[in-house]
């Protein structure tokens, strides 16, 4: 190794040694990690100058993790890789280093241009003997996924896609990538760059398949109880192996909004490859520290035929790189449709210490609007059967105890290396998982959750994740509305009414609703009243009159937006404005005046040849327009189902006092 990466990496001992004994400085918006770099023939050893880190107050000790692209298809994990290129050429090397339990955005490193002059059977190459490289795939295994990185909204993530001829002959192929959950309103990521090395093509195909059926069987992991009009509920799988691909493309195009497809050539047997893919988050993704997004990956390994796989890659959107974290794909349901279906939890942990861990406790969180008893756990890390129960054993074993408001999970002489271990390099090592689900209660309510966990690795103290937060969307719930309506200040008024309301489907406590409805009135009044006049001698001329006027209304009322409050599941309390507009009226006014004349001395003289009689008819369009507020109250089925209600009404001009009574039912 020359004197010149020496240099170079004492020079970042130091850097790193002065970072962690002084006071954490506040982070700037842009922080670079330059790289450097050795060449010895054809080999090459690679660097980087990083920045001090911002350290999480209570967290672990902060490090950085390291993802390197070496320009030919390969790329490292590693602090310091050391690659060798096969041929001459140049190259252009990249680092994506991450900040873990640091605060702060990961710095940034320029791309580092290599240029290399030897190739591998030049002397210089074999000095330090020949590298040995391991294969990632497993037996029959042909398509792997990884990310450098979780995803954080408005940072970059990389996704290496690695595919490998498992045929006995060459072949020639296509890999489609699907991102951008329809499950989530805004896009999450922006596909930014493609880096391939092995002469395949990024194809400009309209993912187009025949108009035939699909049958979203049990494979597809969807919703077996939704209507068949409804879109396909996305659900994590692992790798799976299928033979219709235009049903594979169907339903990807349903669940997905984006993708891209590229095409290889002349893939020998036994070969590995590699595809790098830049994807930017959005600042509109989600910004929920629990939520899973996913992206699907499907490998068709030889053109002529329709056998492919089909990969999804599950990711926990964070707001900081912690690797102890706890996630659910209940970030938004849909409150009509979970009552039987399972929600899935993973809560993630890494052994910081300096040994291993052989016991881990996992106490998790868990609202009482969950079925402790429908608990099934789904996968885990250190992989081990689960404990019996009333009896110890003496191999590794995954124990689960219920209490009121948690679930304690407790991994059992395991050996889960530790970060700072000796001999400890790849951290992936270091990492575990419990994935369960669970069904909720008989009788749940309609609110937000929010739960974390306390990882304790052997008798240390505890360290906690974020908070996983389960919510619904409001949804939507119709009401039917009918009744009738008291008017006080109206002589024999009768009014019925009927209409629709709409408001979030059973919420828990506070919502809002409007409504609409429609009513015929009708209403008499009956006046009295006399007109008299004296003349010069004191003879008075006297006529009574009685008015009787009979009235018809249609009518249309209007509740914009009202508050409503639900006491518990039989009472609920609202308030909000009411509008007013007739939209016809109709009326027929009878006028009947009976004459008499009073002489003094003599009495009351009747005369009907002067008495009077007037009719009067009018037929009006919209008018007659009102506001006024109400107050009231429901009883009954406050949330969903059938309710009877009264309401107070005070308008602001005449007649200003209502009363409702009615019905609703909300479906």
């Amino acid at each position: 190794m020359t004197k010149r990466f020496l240099i170079s990496l004492l020079f970042m001992g130091v850097f790193k040694f002065v970072g962690y004994s002084q006071t954490t400085t506040q982070d700037t918006l842009t922080r670079n990690a330059p790289i450097f770099y050795d060449v010895l023939g054809n080999k090459v050893t690679y660097g980087a100058t990083m920045p001090e880190l911002n350290q999480i107050a209570g967290a672990p000790k902060a490090y950085y993790t390291y993802y390197w692209e070496f320009g030919d298809g390969n790329y490292s994990n590693e602090e310091n890789p050391q690659h060798t290129y096969k041929k001459k050429g140049n190259y252009e090397a990249r680092l994506w280093s991450t900040n873990n339990y640091a605060n702060g955005k990961p710095p940034a490193s320029r791309p580092k241009s290599v240029t290399i002059t030897d190739d591998q059977n030049d002397q210089s190459s074999l000095d330090d003997g020949p590298s040995i490289k391991t294969s990632p795939f497993k037996v029959d295994e042909d398509l792997i996924i990884k990310t450098n990185r979780d995803p954080i909204p408005e940072q970059e993530l990389v996704v290496i896609t690695s595919y490998k001829n498992t045929k006995d002959y060459t072949t020639s192929g296509k890999l489609y990538l699907f991102y951008n959950d329809e499950s989530f309103k805004n896009d999450n990521f922006r596909l930014k760059d493609t880096r391939i090395h092995h002469n395949e093509t990024i194809v400009e195909e309209q993912l187009i398949t025949a108009n035939t059926g699909i049958d979203f069987s049990s494979e597809y992991l969807t919703s077996t109880d939704s209507s068949p009009f409804e879109k396909p509920k996305l659900s994590f799988r692992d790798s799976v192996k299928k033979t219709n691909l235009l049903n594979t493309i169907e339903e990807c195009k349903t669940l997905y909004r984006n993708s891209q497809v590229i095409e290889f050539k002349d893939m020998q047997p036994g070969e590995e490859r590699n595809i790098f893919r830049t994807l930017e988050t959005t600042p509109e993704m989600i910004k929920d520290t629990s939520a899973i997004v996913t992206l699907r990956s499907v490998y068709v390994p030889d053109e002529n035929y329709e056998n492919h796989t089909v990969k999804d890659t599950e990711m926990e959107i964070v707001t900081s790189h912690d690797p102890n974290k706890m996630s659910s794909n209940g970030t938004l349901m849909n409150y009509r449709l979970v009552r039987f279906k399972r929600l899935k939890f993973k809560v993630r942990f890494q052994n910081d210490g300096e040994g291993p861990a052989n016991t881990i406790r996992l106490e998790v969180d868990t609202p009482e609007m969950f079925d402790k008893k429908t608990l099934k756990v789904e996968d885990m890390y250190p992989l081990c059967r689960i404990c019996p129960k009333g009896r110890e054993v003496d191999y590794s074993c995954l124990d689960t105890i219920f209490k009121k408001d948690k679930i304690i999970f407790t991994f059992k002489r395991i050996y889960l290396p530790g970060t700072a271990q000796k001999n400890v390099t790849e951290r992936d090592s270091t990492k575990g998982f419990v994935k369960y689900s669970m069904k909720f209660g008989k009788d749940f309510h309609k609110k937000k959750t929010r739960s974390r966990t306390a990882i304790y690795f052997d008798k240390n103290e505890p360290i906690y994740t974020n908070y996983s937060t389960t919510r619904f969307t409001p949804g939507i719930s119709i009401g039917a509305k009918a009744g009738y309506i008291f008017n006080p200040n109206l002589d024999n008024a009768r009014e019925v009414f009927a209409g629709v309301t709409i408001s979030p489907f059973k919420s828990y406590r506070g919502y809002l609703q409007a409504e609409l409805f429609f009513s015929a009135s009708s209403f008499e009044t009956l006046r009295d009243f006399e007109v008299s006049e004296v003349n010069d001698i004191g003879i008075e001329s006297l006529t009574r009159f009685t008015e009787q006027a009979d009235s018809q209304n249609i009518t249309t009322y209007l509740v914009p937006i009202s508050y409503r409050y639900n006491l518990n599941n039989f009472i609920a309390l609202g308030t909000g404005p009411q509008l007013k507009l007739d939209l016809s009226q109709q009326c027929d006014s009878r006028t009947t005046g009976e004459f008499s004349l009073v002489i003094p001395g003599e009495g009351e003289i009747r005369d009907e040849t002067q008495d009077t009689f007037q009719e009067t008819k009018c037929d009006k369009g919209i008018g007659n327009f009102q506001a006024g507020w109400f107050v009231g109250a429901n009883f009954g089925g406050a949330r969903i189902g059938p309710s009877g209600g009264i309401r107070y009404v005070y308008n602001f001009n005449e007649p200003q006092s209502q009363v409702q009574l009615y019905g609703i039912w909300k479906f």
